[in-house]
């Protein structure tokens, strides 16, 4: 069950890993030290969800249901690119600075909306935990010791970030420093929104 383990908890960790729209969006709450723990929590169990649903064999949904990957494509497109303007909106406002107490905080429905929409609205994310994951588990034995090692994974990369950002906090400390970060989440985000368009 071990090596199982470790082979989906190396698989799950190195595609989640790659900076992408939710990782942007949950490092930056993060930093903002704004409903980290239901955000993660929220992140890590939707994984759970899509990463069981490919073990469990249901990567033939695409195939089922053609118009799926379509309509998940161009809606996720539509909405990185709205958050991405906002993105740049921001940086060219400036001024925001990591202070808790200034500033307008996100009310936790709209940061939940906002990370939902990021995991579910993203088709990258089913190729990668319903599509990928679940097809290589196939590979395996022990589908099910696979299986947790790559829900661990989210788990532990989730918590990771949102509560690593704090360390960073010092340099978010300076308003130049969210400006950069905000025109830097705005191109990742343009970047993928185009992507699911050219795809």
């Amino acid at each position: 069950m071990f090596p199982s383990m470790i082979a989906g908890f190396a698989l799950s960790f190195s595609l989640i890993l790659a900076i992408g729209a939710q990782n942007a969006f949950v490092l930056r709450q993060g930093l903002r030290r704004e409903h980290v723990f239901p955000l993660c929590l929220t992140c890590a169990v939707s994984d759970a969800i899509l990463i069981a649903a490919g073990v469990a064999g249901f990567g033939t949904l695409a195939q089922a249901a053609p118009w799926f990957e379509t309509v998940m494509r161009y809606g996720g497109a539509i909405f990185l690119t709205w958050y991405a303007l906002r993105s740049f909106q921001s940086a060219w406002r400036g001024g925001a600075m990591l202070d808790t107490d200034a500033g307008q905080r996100t009310s936790l429905r709209a940061a939940m909306l906002t990370v939902l929409a990021f995991t579910w609205l993203n088709p990258h994310v089913y190729l990668d935990t319903v599509v990928l994951i679940g097809s290589i588990s196939a590979q395996y034995d022990d589908r099910m010791g696979f299986a947790i090692g790559a829900v661990s994974s989210s788990f532990v990369f989730f918590f990771s970030l949102g509560y690593g950002a704090r360390i960073l906090s010092p340099i978010f400390a300076r308003p130049r420093a969210w400006q950069i970060l905000d025109v830097l989440i705005g191109i990742v985000m343009l970047g993928i929104a185009m992507k699911l368009v050219i795809m």
